[in-house]
């Protein structure tokens, strides 16, 4: 048996020649492995870029990981007593390489243990002197080292430069301080999205079949019960509708529904938009159109445009919209002080004074205070008629206006709390067409009628889109819980879901805007969640395919923002504060560097995939420690499969070939087989069935079904 001396000195492999803090630099021996190494134990390459070396030191092995190998040619022979030979003794070359420190493993002797075992600790106490000795890591040394850390409870894959030690993976660490997955096109991206989901779901079902089989006697009901998982992708391209088959609560929704498939109907109702959604949809100017556009938005949340309610209530209400005008034109000094909006006021008052009149179901009390104000109006209006009006108002008569309008406001039965003007982004429910009326009838009260038709087109085209219908004006109504329910999670119940959002046939304009909705929802739903439950989260991840596209840089300067800048705020709200509220993100993208700096910035883990555009390369380099930044010069020529982890959810970097994915699970983002197709398939195609399809064509007949209605050909 060797003793310890003899065993380091048969792995020993070169000395330490030149110490910095990021980088050292090691002379090999002579007789060192040139190309396999078998003094290790198991036969594996060595030396090879990215592997490990071990250098003895005081508290242990400082794990170093291979930057670069060269050839230094000597000055002076290194071979002792050849030049006795009397022959031509030529410079012996040395084989250097650069190795960056990366923490120390330490070895651990239990009482009554067979064999010493290693834990390995990230950063580095005291460097190494030149001249210590360089080893190379046993089999089980570098198991150490690959699988360190506390927790590892998801296997995604395998170390190939380190003996093959499997590579796992703490979820609170990988999903709850964001990833980003980054990858050129067919590099394995999409593939590692996917299995890192379905894999730590099969491991936790395993963990609670595991619980299940401790426990003597349980119910059917507790044997079935699924993992208390939640994901949500928002998958552009329709790749994910199939990956996870066989798995619980999977749920996939789709702008067209599809029952061979397993396609729901996606539902993101348009009461669900918030007022930066509306803006940037409707690209509303910030001077008539997106005032006109948030007061639309309270009156039609209030239900004020429900004619269901009786003409004491509707009068109610609206007398309350003109008390909130009108003092925020007050409190702004329009009516006396800035020319023309003295004369817009003007106007509003005659636009105002139509819709004030008495009325048979009015008590005597209403209709008396409904007479008062509208003398006290037509005398406004009056003393600013003629040939030559003069539009000024005095403060003291719009004082009085404010007084009168508040009186009849009591006198419908109203009071000081209802005139606080509601949220304009409260999730009420409401239809398409109490919101145009709503539109119209604030810009006749506001005085912008001439201003907002195109922001009225816009909103008619959204409703009129047959595509879009099912999706924003449902036939069927659907509430916030059910919507919750279906989208985030089961109500009441400890099973967990797997939400697929299937975008690939959304308009672009509209995408951004349903894509904003999901992910905002979402964060608000668990923030109100930890809210009620004093501090108690509701773990959830948000998988954000194709990133670059709806999280990209924008000009902040910019001031009627778009639907692109408006979603990658959102994303930018959630990078920032979703892990306090136990939303992670995942975002995948071929492209980094368009991603905004504000969310790559605060992802503390990266799977790297092959990246090959050199603004990629250089911005991810920026993401990583300058002593790391080596190991990324690999990302060009990785092959599919492997990746490099990194960052919080890994103890060190690791190189990791990641786990075979089963065919029928991958996305559906292979490349198209051409020449397949150009020798062997018979792929004839029928452009009749899709045309009648694309062109919504209801019957043979050729009938054109618009927003539901068959209409004859024109």
């Amino acid at each position: 048996m060797n003793t310890p001396i003899a065993n380091a000195e048969s792995l020993q492999i070169g000395t330490v020649d030149f110490v910095s803090p990021d980088e050292i630099k090691v002379v090999l021996d002579l007789d060192a492995p040139n190309d396999v190494a078998l003094n290790s134990g198991v036969p594996r390459p060595f030396p090879r870029i990215n592997s490990y070396v071990l250098i003895a030191g005081e508290g242990g092995y400082l794990v170093s990981q291979i930057e670069w190998i060269t050839i230094e040619r000597s000055q002076f022979p290194k071979r002792r007593g050849m030049q006795d030979f009397g022959i031509l003794d030529l410079p012996y070359p040395l084989r250097k390489m650069s190795v960056l420190p990366l923490g120390v493993l330490k070895e651990t002797l239990e009482e009554f243990a067979e064999k010493v075992s290693y834990d390995f600790v990230r950063g580095i106490e005291t460097f190494p002197t030149v001249g210590d000795p360089v080893l190379i890591p046993t089999q089980d040394q570098l198991k150490a080292i690959v699988e360190s850390g506390s927790n590892r409870r998801v296997n995604i894959g395998i170390s190939p430069l380190a003996g093959n030690a499997i590579v796992s993976i703490d979820p609170d660490r990988l999903f709850g301080r964001h990833l980003a997955v980054l990858g050129n096109t067919g590099s394995g991206k999409s593939c590692s999205v996917a299995g890192l989901i379905r894999w730590s779901v099969e491991a936790a079902k395993r963990k609670l079949e595991n619980k299940h089989d401790q426990i003597q006697e349980f119910t059917q009901e507790q044997a079935d019960i699924s993992a208390n998982a939640r994901f949500i992708i928002l998958d552009p391209n329709g790749e994910y509708t199939k990956s996870f088959e066989g798995l619980a609560n999977v749920r996939v929704y789709g702008v067209e529904k599809n029952d061979a498939l397993g396609v729901e109907q996606l539902i993101v109702p348009m009461w669900l938009w918030n007022t930066s959604e509306w803006v940037a949809f409707t690209q509303a100017s910030g001077k008539a159109q997106k005032p006109t556009l948030v007061q639309a938005l309270r009156c039609v949340r209030d239900g004020q445009f429900d004619f269901k309610q009786s003409d004491s209530v509707m009068m109610r209400r609206h007398l309350r919209t003109l008390i909130t005008i009108t003092v925020l034109e007050r409190n702004a000094g329009s009516p006396w002080g800035r020319f023309p909006q003295n004369k817009n006021f003007y106007l509003k008052l005659q636009s105002w004074r139509k819709g004030l009149e008495t009325s048979d179901t009015y008590i005597e009390t209403e209709n008396e205070a409904i007479d008062k104000l509208a003398n006290f109006i037509d005398d406004l209006i009056n003393a600013r008629s003629g040939q030559y009006p003069q539009y000024d108002f005095t403060k003291a008569e719009i004082d009085h206006l404010i007084e009168l309008l508040r009186n009849t406001h009591q006198s419908f039965g109203g009071n000081e709390t209802d005139i606080l003007p509601i949220d304009a982004d409260i999730p009420r429910p409401f239809n398409g067409d109490d919101f145009l009326r709503s539109i119209e009838a604030n810009a006749e009260i506001m005085g912008t009628s001439d201003y907002v038709e195109t922001m009225l087109m816009r909103v008619k085209t959204l409703m009129s889109d047959a595509k879009l219908k099912s999706v924003i004006c449902p036939d069927e109504a659907i509430t916030l819980e059910d919507w919750l329910d279906k989208y985030v999670c089961p109500s009441n119940s400890n099973d967990g879901s797997i939400t697929i959002i299937d975008l690939s046939l959304l308009p672009a304009e509209i995408t951004h805007i349903i894509t904003s909705v999901m992910a905002r929802v979402t964060l608000e739903a668990l923030q109100r969640y930890r809210r009620q439950k004093n501090g108690e989260t509701l773990p959830t991840v948000l998988v954000m395919e194709e990133a670059h596209t709806f999280i990209k840089r924008y000009n902040p300067d910019v001031e009627n923002e778009n639907a692109s800048a408006m979603c990658t705020k959102v994303f930018e709200k959630i990078a920032r504060e979703g892990r306090k509220y136990g939303l992670g993100l995942i975002l995948s993208s071929q492209r980094p560097s368009e991603l905004s700096s504000t969310v790559i910035s605060q992802c503390n883990s990266f799977l790297l995939h092959r990246l090959s555009n050199d603004r990629d390369q250089e911005l991810v380099s920026k993401l990583v420690p300058d002593n790391l930044r080596g190991m990324l010069r690999e990302l060009p020529s990785l092959p599919a499969r492997n990746a490099i982890l990194l960052g919080w959810a890994s103890e060190l970097p690791v190189m990791v070939r990641m786990n075979y994915l089963n065919e029928k699970f991958r996305p559906k983002s292979d490349d198209p087989e051409y020449w397949n197709t150009w020798t062997e398939s018979n792929r004839a195609v029928n452009w009749d069935e899709i045309s009648k399809e694309w062109q919504d064509y209801s019957n043979e007949d050729g009938n054109y079904n618009l927003l539901g209605n068959n209409q004859e050909n024109v």
